[in-house]
C-alpha cells in the first residue's frame, strides 16, 4: 500500500520528533495526546527544532513552512484511525500501550499498519492483542530523531512482508537507515546499549572510580561522543532501569540484573536531565557530577 499519512500517538520527546521528521518527508501527520498542553509544546518544540534547522541551512525555509502545515494535533485517540501508518510513542508500558491499541483498534482502516515505537517492549506480544498481527510492526527511532540516523524495524512472528516492506519505504523516504531486528528483548541498540550504562553505574557503585573519571575513560580511551553515565541521564534514568528489567525478565540472565544504584537514583527521582539532577546535577550553569 501506498502511506500517505501517519497517525503518532504521544506528544513527548519522541513523537514530536517522529512527527517533524515524518512532516518534513512530505507525509501528513495526526499527532495525538490525552494533554492539550503536551501537543502545544510539541508543536512550539517542532517549530523551534525546524527554525534551527533553516538557521544552519539544513531546510529551507519554505519546506519548515509547508511541513508545518501538515501537521495537525487532537485529543481524540480516534481520529487517528483514519490514517495509513500509526506510530505509538506512548509511555514506556505495556499496559498502558495495550490499552492505546485497543481503544484505538474500532477506529481503524482495514489497511492501516499499526507499529510501536517501543524500545524493549515484545512486538509479538504486543501485536498478538490486536486484530491485525501480521500488519504490526516494532518502528524503533533513536533520540533525538530529526538528528539519529538509524531506525530499529523489529518484526513480530506475525508480521507479514509487505508490512515490513512499507515500513522500510517510509524508513528510505525519511532519508534514515533501517536496520532490521529480530522480536527478543531489547532488540539490537538496548541489548548492547544499556547493559554498558548498567556496567557503568556498577563500576560507580563498586568504586572502581567516580562519575567524571567514568565519563572520560569512555570518551576519551573507547572515542565515545557522550560518557555512558552522561548518556542514561540525557535518556532518563527510569527508562534505562525499565529496559533493564525487560532484558533481564525476558533473558532470564544474572549479566541483565539492574545495578542497586541505579535502582535507588529512580527510588529518588533523580532520573537525569528531564528531573535536573542524575548522575549529574543540572541545576547550575554546568553540570556537576552527584556523585
Amino acid at each position: 500500500m501506498t502511506i500517505k499519512s501517519i497517525g503518532v500517538i504521544g506528544a513527548g520527546q519522541m513523537g514530536n520528533g517522529i512527527a517533524h521528521v515524518m512532516a518534513l518527508a512530505g507525509y501528513d501527520v495526526m499527532l495525538t495526546d490525552v494533554s492539550q498542553d503536551a501537543l502545544d509544546a510539541a508543536i512550539a518544540g517542532i517549530d523551534g527544532n525546524m527554525g534551527r534547522q533553516v538557521g544552519r541551512g539544513k531546510i529551507a525555509e519554505a519546506d519548515m513552512q509547508a511541513a508545518m502545515k501538515r501537521i495537525e494535533t487532537t485529543l481524540a485517540l480516534s481520529d487517528v484511525g483514519a490514517t495509513d501508518l500509526v506510530i505509538e510513542a506512548a509511555t514506556e508500558r505495556e499496559s498502558v500501550k495495550q490499552a492505546i491499541f485497543e481503544d484505538l483498534q474500532p477506529h481503524l482502516k482495514p489497511e492501516t499498519i499499526l507499529t510501536s515505537n517501543t524500545s524493549s517492549i515484545s512486538i509479538t506480544r504486543l501485536a498478538s492483542r490486536t486484530d491485525r498481527p501480521e500488519r504490526f510492526m516494532g518502528f524503533h527511532f533513536m533520540n533525538p530523531v530529526p538528528v539519529m540516523q538509524l531506525v530499529e524495524l523489529i518484526r513480530g512472528i506475525a508480521t507479514d512482508q509487505q508490512t515490513y516492506e512499507a515500513c522500510l519505504g517510509v524508513v528510505d523516504r525519511l532519508g534514515k537507515t533501517a536496520a532490521s531486528a529480530e522480536d527478543f528483548p531489547g532488540f539490537i541498540v538496548n541489548r548492547i546499549l544499556m547493559p554498558m550504562i548498567n556496567e557503568a553505574v556498577y563500576t560507580l557503585y563498586e568504586g572502581v572510580g567516580n562519575v567524571k573519571s567514568i565519563d572520560e575513560s569512555m570518551k576519551l580511551g573507547a572515542n565515545h561522543p557522550m560518557g555512558p553515565l552522561e548518556l542514561a541521564d540525557f535518556i532518563g534514568l527510569d527508562t534505562c532501569l525499565a529496559i533493564m528489567n525487560v532484558l533481564h525478565d525476558g533473558l532470564a540472565d544474572t549479566k541483565y540484573r539492574p545495578c542497586p544504584l541505579l535502582t535507588k537514583y529512580v527510588e529518588a527521582g533523580w532520573l537525569g536531565r528531564k528531573t535536573q539532577r542524575g548522575f549529574y546535577d543540572y541545576r547550575g550553569e554546568a553540570p556537576v557530577p552527584t556523585r
